[in-house]
């Protein structure tokens, strides 16, 4: 408990999302790479929004004729083909730099902390080290190859979402800007407390490996002595400690989502 407090006190302050600043020197190498991807990107969203044009097409040609019925269904299978295409050549560039850039991440925390004084390691586990260079990596492969993706995909698709609503009405785009506010204001404070919970809960995952790791790094000295009853009870609390964190981080999630569904449809329904 005590190098838990000890790595919280020594933790700078946390820089919320300017903190994703850091992966610029990792991505520069890939700039084509980078480039691909938004490309794919920028065309699976504008496609997402020509598809239901498509679709109206099709619904409201019905009593057109046989040809133009035809037409229709054929503008609307072509665009939804190139949004398969668009949207796997997204998945695989952002999947690809996502997993290229956490490697190039692992390596150069490896080759940080490989040098590092051995005071260094009197005050940190050697097993916390390992899972952060592993779990947190991971994490970071989570933010680029999906999160970062889907976040710019959604703002892409609600920016000209609102360009297509307010060409087609006005006053009903002014109406859906009334019920945005009821929506961020639960996002933002329940955000705040989830990505808390979700650090919290990363630092007694990395706590919970180290103490395994420690124990099982010097298992003859821990049997030599017979402390494996003071071992299990260790890892069991920490990973007590750790389930606990998590349980507090799935509610407050479940929480956040509950809200948002229901306001977003509320207010839908009352427009």
């Amino acid at each position: 408990m005590a190098r838990q407090d000890m790595k919280a006190a020594d933790r700078a302050a946390s820089k919320q999302v300017g903190a994703l600043g850091g992966l610029r020197p990792f991505l520069a190498p890939y700039r084509g790479l980078v480039a691909m991807a938004g490309a794919a990107l920028v065309l699976t969203a504008s496609i997402s929004l020509l598809l239901p044009v498509a679709v109206r097409r099709v619904i409201d040609g019905f009593n057109s004729g046989a040809a133009l019925l035809d037409s229709y269904f054929a503008g609307a299978m072509v665009i939804a083909g190139l949004l398969a295409l668009g949207t796997g050549a997204r998945y695989y560039l952002v999947t690809r730099l996502g997993e290229r850039v956490v490697a190039d991440i692992r390596k150069a925390v490896f080759d940080r902390v490989i040098g590092m004084s051995p005071a260094f390691y009197e005050r940190i586990m050697t097993g916390e080290v390992v899972s952060r260079i592993t779990t947190d990596t991971t994490l970071i492969l989570s933010v680029i190859g999906s999160s970062v993706s889907v976040a710019l995909r959604n703002l892409l698709i609600l920016l000209g979402g609102m360009v297509m609503m307010l060409l087609t009405s006005a006053k009903l785009t002014g109406l859906v800007f009334l019920i945005v506010p009821a929506v961020i204001v639960p996002i933002i404070t329940q955000g705040r407390r989830l990505r808390r919970l979700s650090r919290e809960n990363q630092d007694w995952i990395a706590l919970s490996s180290g103490s395994a790791s420690e124990a099982l790094s010097a298992v003859q000295t821990v049997q030599a002595f017979t402390q494996e009853g003071g071992a299990r009870a260790d890892f069991a609390r920490v990973t007590e400690e750790s389930f606990t964190s998590a349980r507090a981080r799935i509610r407050t999630r479940a929480a956040m989502t509950v809200i948002v569904i229901f306001l977003v449809f509320a207010g839908v329904v009352g427009v």
